[in-house]
């Protein structure tokens, strides 16, 4: 079953929750920045390395 939903951190250590069906983009350059489909940008302290690892073992 595909996860649907992320537990990230952002910069100022608040925890969000980011549905995957909405990121268009992930950049690492240096910070991890998440696009949104309705083009809103959040930066967040996991890497995309650990990002995508979340992905997939969900």
């Amino acid at each position: 079953m595909e996860k649907h939903m992320l537990l990230l951190t952002k910069m100022d250590t608040r925890k969000i929750l980011i549905n995957t069906r909405c990121i268009q983009t992930i950049e690492s350059n240096p910070d991890t920045v998440i696009i949104l489909s309705g083009g809103r940008k959040l930066i967040v302290k996991e890497s995309l390395e650990e990002i995508v690892k979340m992905i997939q073992e969900g």
